[in-house]
């Protein structure tokens, strides 16, 4: 009826005891347990164990050695392999836990378990005398890594106590690998995978002095745990991530490579402005500043950078990296690794979730991450590019709907949610809304579901808001009211999709991209948000048609859809036609949040739903009986992904940084507390001298710039710096090539903003139109510039027009009119 399985080595002092105690309970009870045995499997002991269990001379107990010893693992598999009972107990030669707990355990056999652990660690178990302290870390450090990896949800797998049905037991141990302390971990993960149960039983335990477990032997549990963790992984969810690293550096082969001297040109003066992020970031970081605000930008009001997308989520943890190798570097690591781990992120999110099979996630996956509008932002926009942490959310909101451990989840949820902030409050918004979508729609088609879920999935929402918004609410109070901050920002007018924009490729396409259609129906390279392409509608069409049943289908194609509609804006116009319609999004436009969005990226929530789609189907389709279907099907989804598979984005060699501060000749020429001013000032439409900045090592200061800030009373925000009436000006003569009238009042107006920038110098590289510049600066400041190392140069101090950091007052610009 029971065989009792002892491992021993060199046991010779604890064993009698344990054989005694073992033999006095069983045989007391003969009537409930039978026949029984024990086996004692020694594992090449050098002093009498086995001689002790021989000279019993009882048939009852058995000796099984080893000729070596080779480790605990082995020797139980050894004894379960010899072992002959209904029931197997496996418990270690101290009996730290008493025999008498054994009724308890048989006790959740006969529920109709395949395993009963005795457990240390489970509610109403009872502790005795206590291990050493570091021993007790350890062991707990010990199980909350194997809880997390290799057999969730058991809180003690350790406990040298545990109650098997006899074959499962056999089979688990003859399938297992590990002669280690991990084997216990390794059979409870072939029960599980059996599809047995596995039940934990509190116990009372009491530790044994003469423990054979080492300090090393910690270290070698460690490698054997990784070893079975490893062992559940199938090839594909080693190779899918590693395809999906491939996928990413080859779109961005043209830079990765050469970061440092290659630029994106479609990402217009975006990679000049995130790499000044990396690079400011790393300094505040590097000299204990606020990392929260910089001068360097702005002089000498400054930026609010975390009313910038900065992503201290991640440029803070790699500042190390920014100051060996440069925010170049950085950039292109953050974009690629990115990219791939978000891809990774969506694909495990499926196989956890939707479907099984490891080809459909991967395309479903690659959908997801690699669409059309995720390749537009790839070319500069880490922010929506980066989003690893979207799907890891959803999974855990989706286990609080489950309702088993609310409590946990809820704080796992709230952290992750405050590192989704730093890393980019828009993309948490938008996903926030799909999320929302989703869940409106699955609640109308499944209300039994919802009725089950609502009140855990409050309860854990509840919690994560209490975890995540003490750790934000000083960068969110930072952003919304510190220095700089700005109450909302007006986008560009065409900041929505038309209907034909969701229809259309997008220009990177590789087999069907059409720069002029692209660039028609969208107001920048990096903004082409919608672009699913006609095919992939269809597809989805039929998909929604086909699967109807499914309520999953049905939510997610409504997502889709709904986004869709929202980011068409305020109002749409039928194509082809002059009818105009109201937008769902004017609901939304004004309300707190949702002002500052741009309203077209909501149509990226729908590259998941349709990735989640795209592998729902071909889950249908690969178990079709019938090849014809199988084949049409899938021909259908070829021909509807093929023409979005992304060209690799473009690059050119970067613009060289002028000898005048790649040499440190302006250091001569700008003072302590003095700024550099480019002429015309750095601006949306030209920010290389962020990158002269960088290069420069951060030293000087510039006034202008490329971030969001406030401007006038109001705080509204606005793209740059807020704009005076020289900067106005000099912008005005690059992009026209005339010069204007100069007068006393406009020499005048010219000085009061050179001494409101504390200008040390001005510097006038060659550019389009710079003879007019030239022209137009000698008569604002009343005299010519000097070429020197390749650019033209006004020393500010030698005309008297430089002022030191304290030196007059700081006049109001003239009254100007925005463009």
């Amino acid at each position: 009826s029971l065989s009792v399985v002892i491992p021993a080595y060199n046991e010779a002092h604890r064993l009698p005891r344990t054989l005694d105690a073992l033999t006095d309970h069983l045989a007391a009870g003969t009537g409930r347990w039978g026949e029984w045995e024990i086996v004692v499997a020694d594992d090449g002991s050098t002093d009498a164990t086995g001689d002790l269990v021989t000279a019993r001379q009882d048939p009852r107990i058995r000796l099984v050695t080893a000729p070596r010893n080779r480790g605990k693992g082995h020797a139980l598999r050894l004894g379960v392999a010899a072992s002959r009972g209904h029931r197997v107990l496996v418990t270690d030669a101290d009996l730290a836990t008493p025999v008498e707990e054994l009724e308890r355990l048989d006790k959740a056999l006969c529920e109709g378990n395949a395993a009963a652990i005795g457990s240390r660690s489970a509610p109403g178990a009872r502790i005795g005398d206590r291990q050493h302290r570091l021993r007790e870390l350890l062991g707990r450090a010990g199980n909350l890594l194997i809880r997390r990896t290799v057999v969730p949800g058991i809180r003690d797998t350790q406990c040298g106590f545990k109650l098997f049905d006899g074959d499962p037991a056999r089979a688990a141990y003859a399938a297992s690998r590990v002669n280690g302390w991990a084997i216990d971990v390794e059979v409870l993960r072939h029960l599980r995978s059996a599809g047995l149960s596995v039940a934990e039983v509190p116990v009372r335990w009491s530790h044994q002095p003469g423990s054979k477990v080492g300090p090393l032997d910690y270290a070698r549990a460690l490698t054997e745990f990784t070893r079975i963790a490893l062992r559940g992984l199938r090839p594909a969810d080693v190779f899918a991530p590693f395809l999906f690293l491939l996928m990413s550096v080859a779109l961005y082969s043209g830079r990765f490579f050469d970061p440092a001297h290659r630029y994106l040109p479609d990402s217009l003066r975006d990679q000049n402005q995130w790499e000044w992020f990396f690079a400011v970031t790393a300094d505040n970081v590097a000299h204990f500043r606020n990392p929260l605000f910089s001068e360097l930008q702005g002089f000498p009001d400054g930026v609010n950078l975390m009313a910038n997308t900065v992503m201290p989520g991640l440029s803070v943890p790699l500042t190390p990296l920014t100051l060996l190798a440069g925010p170049a570097v950085s950039l292109s690591l953050v974009m690629t690794l990115g990219l791939a781990a978000t891809a990774a992120a969506w694909y495990w999110l499926i196989v956890q979730h939707v479907v099984r099979g490891r080809i459909e996630a991967f395309l479903g996956a690659s959908l997801a991450a690699f669409a059309p509008p995720m390749v537009s932002h790839a070319h500069a926009h880490p922010n929506f590019v980066v989003l690893f942490m979207i799907p890891l959310i959803i999974d855990r909101a989706l286990r609080l709907c489950t309702g088993t451990r609310v409590v946990r989840d809820g704080v796992v949820l709230g952290l992750m949610t405050a590192y989704q902030v730093l890393l980019g409050e828009e993309a948490l918004l938008l996903a926030a809304l799909g999320m929302l979508l989703f869940a409106g729609a699955y609640a109308v088609v499944r209300p039994d579901t919802a009725r089950e879920s609502w009140r855990p999935l409050v309860k854990g929402l509840l919690i994560g808001a209490s975890v995540c918004l003490p750790l934000v609410v000083y960068p969110l109070v930072w952003q919304f009211s510190g220095p700089r901050s700005y109450t909302g920002i007006e986008h560009n007018p065409r900041s929505f999709n038309s209907p034909l924009a969701l229809l259309s490729f997008a220009e990177r396409s590789w087999l069907a991209g059409d720069a002029e259609t692209a660039n028609a129906l969208s107001f920048n390279t990096t903004e082409q948000n919608a672009f699913y392409g006609w095919p992939l509608v269809l597809l989805a069409f039929a998909i929604l048609v086909r699967l109807w049943k499914r309520a999953l289908v049905r939510a997610l194609a409504f997502t889709a859809v709904a986004a869709a509609f929202l980011s068409l804006g305020r109002e749409f116009r039928i194509p082809l036609t002059d009818i105009t319609l109201p937008g769902p999004w004017k609901l939304l436009a004004d309300q707190p949040l949702f002002e500052a969005v741009i309203e077209s990226r909501v149509a990226m929530v729908c590259a998941p739903a349709l990735g989640l789609l795209l592998a729902i189907a071909l889950d249908r389709l690969l178990a079709a009986h019938r090849l014809r279907t199988r084949y049409v099907g899938l021909l259908g989804v070829g021909l509807a992904l093929l023409p979005l598979v992304p060209a690799p984005l473009k690059a050119v060699d970067r613009t060289a940084v002028p000898a005048f501060i790649a040499d440190g000749t302006w250091t001569s020429y700008v003072r302590e507390g003095e700024s550099l001013v480019p002429v015309p000032l750095p601006d949306p439409g030209d920010a290389e001298a962020l990158h002269w900045q960088i290069e420069a090592g951060l030293g000087f200061k510039l006034p202008g710039g490329y971030f969001n800030g406030p401007y006038g009373d109001e705080r509204v925000g606005i793209y740059g710096a807020e704009p005076r009436f020289t900067s106005n000006l000099l912008r005005d003569v690059r992009n026209t090539g005339e010069v204007p009238p100069v007068n006393a009042s406009w020499r005048d107006q010219a000085r009061a903003d050179l001494a409101y920038w504390r200008a040390g110098v001005l510097v006038l590289t060659p550019q389009p139109n710079d003879g007019a510049l030239r022209e137009t600066v000698e008569k604002l400041v009343g005299g010519p510039g000097r070429w020197v190392d390749g650019v033209w140069v006004w020393d500010l101090h030698e005309r008297g027009l430089a002022r030191g950091p304290h030196e007059g007052v700081r006049p109001r610009a003239a009254p100007i009119t925005l463009p």
